[in-house]
């Protein structure tokens, strides 16, 4: 526990009262709507955790609205996961984001050269998510579907910073400690033993030139999945369509709002799903580390006046792997203070395979630095001016067809 402020403002929770937190949410909930949306995997429908965020947001009624984007590969499964959700006591909206329906309102866009058909997963569907939660509501939370010791402190703690007149945050970036408290384990290694000791390199090491890097550095988990806006931002940001979503979404709350309107706050003790580490750049970690570190290139590309060039890659890859080294002596200290299980040749292997990551996916980079970012929502607007009452259409369509029922969300 610490007090200790960042660049941008941490709010700590020291003592929160949750109760409180809910009461001034619904004071303001006319003025000041609020949504969450929670993008998901077909199968996650199956799985304990989502049923446990489903029984914990039915316990917090200052969520006015729910947004549900998932792709299925087929109408059962669609039919499915409408079903599961019918428990959900809020109005709420299942969007399937590969539907026929929905399909054909992306494929129509290539007529007026907006062509998002080369767009899938989680970035899609949040972009999607945003673009309809932006209709009807002030503050936007979003949050992964895999939380495992979800409560319904996180849509709380994410959204009243933004919704409250005192505050007035446009963004909140939620943080936490990746430790399982039942089987003492430290988790969270992409940002631990990639991201961190990769943005240190970046910045006292290489001496980037740019002030986005010590942006970055001013958030305690950079590669948190849930986090808060205002609707106003969502329609204003790009949003990138691969695994480095959470860090391009900060690049362009970066570039839409100042320091002073972003914060972060304590989520407490946080554990989801692990992803294996995969044999190269295509597969689990190996993948998720690349995509974030072609987002870093793209970033500082954009941001300063380093250039990208095969001797500042091998310079990463060295002092990367350094730091990382390093790192891990620490986290050792700490495990071994608190009694927490941790393999250290584990460890060290992890850092092995992200340095080769970085030389593999900064080569590509080179070879084709191309962007995998969404149109921001302004821009589509200003093309399509009802694309977002349009995908509410074709939700409903949707469940009218496969479900017999019709969402309420208005």
């Amino acid at each position: 526990m610490d007090f200790h402020q960042e660049d941008i403002t941490t709010i700590h929770d020291f003592c929160i009262d949750i109760n409180k937190l809910e009461e001034k949410i619904k004071q303001l909930e006319q003025k000041r709507p609020t949504c969450l949306i929670i993008p998901i995997l077909y199968e996650e429908v199956e799985k304990l955790p989502l049923q446990q965020i489903v029984e914990a947001l039915n316990k917090c009624d200052c969520v006015k609205q729910i947004i549900i984007p998932m792709a299925a590969d087929n109408p059962e499964e669609y039919r499915k996961a409408a079903q599961f959700f019918s428990q959900l006591k809020t109005d709420h909206m299942l969007i399937w984001c590969n539907g026929k329906r929905v399909q054909k309102i992306i494929d129509e866009m290539k007529e007026i050269d907006l062509d998002l058909t080369g767009f899938r997963g989680k970035g899609m569907d949040a972009w999607l998510g945003l673009g309809v939660a932006s209709l009807n509501s002030y503050a936007i939370a979003l949050h992964d579907a895999d939380i495992v010791n979800y409560t319904p402190a996180i849509p709380l703690k994410l959204l009243y910073p933004i919704v409250s007149r005192d505050l007035n945050f446009f963004f909140n970036k939620g943080y936490y400690a990746r430790v399982n408290l039942d089987k003492k384990t430290m988790h969270g290694r992409v940002y631990r033993l990639f991201v961190q000791p990769l943005m240190d390199t970046l910045h006292k090491e290489l001496r980037c030139d740019s002030e986005i890097l010590d942006y970055f550095r001013s958030f305690r988990y950079t590669l948190s999945g849930e986090f808060a806006m205002t609707s106003d931002l969502a329609l204003n940001i790009r949003i990138p369509a691969d695994w480095g979503l959470e860090v391009g979404l900060l690049a362009e709350v970066y570039r839409n709002a100042t320091f002073k309107r972003v914060c972060q706050t304590d989520l407490g003790f946080y554990d989801h799903k692990h992803k294996e580490l995969g044999q190269d750049r295509t597969e689990g970690l190996c993948k998720m580390t690349g995509d974030i570190f072609s987002t870093l290139l793209r970033i500082i590309t954009e941001s300063s006046s380093t250039p990208i060039s095969h001797p500042l890659l091998h310079s990463i890859q060295v002092k990367y792997k350094r730091r990382g080294q390093d790192l891990i002596r620490k986290y050792y200290t700490d495990a071994l203070f608190n009694d927490l299980n941790f393999n250290r040749h584990e460890e060290e292997t992890y850092v092995d395979m992200f340095s080769k990551v970085i030389m593999k996916s900064g080569e590509e980079y080179l070879d084709n630095p191309h962007d995998m970012l969404l149109p921001d929502w302004t821009r589509v607007l200003s093309a399509i001016p009802d694309l977002r009452e349009q995908i509410c259409y074709a939700a409903r369509e949707d469940a009218r067809e496969f479900n017999g029922h019709v969402f309420e969300y208005k």
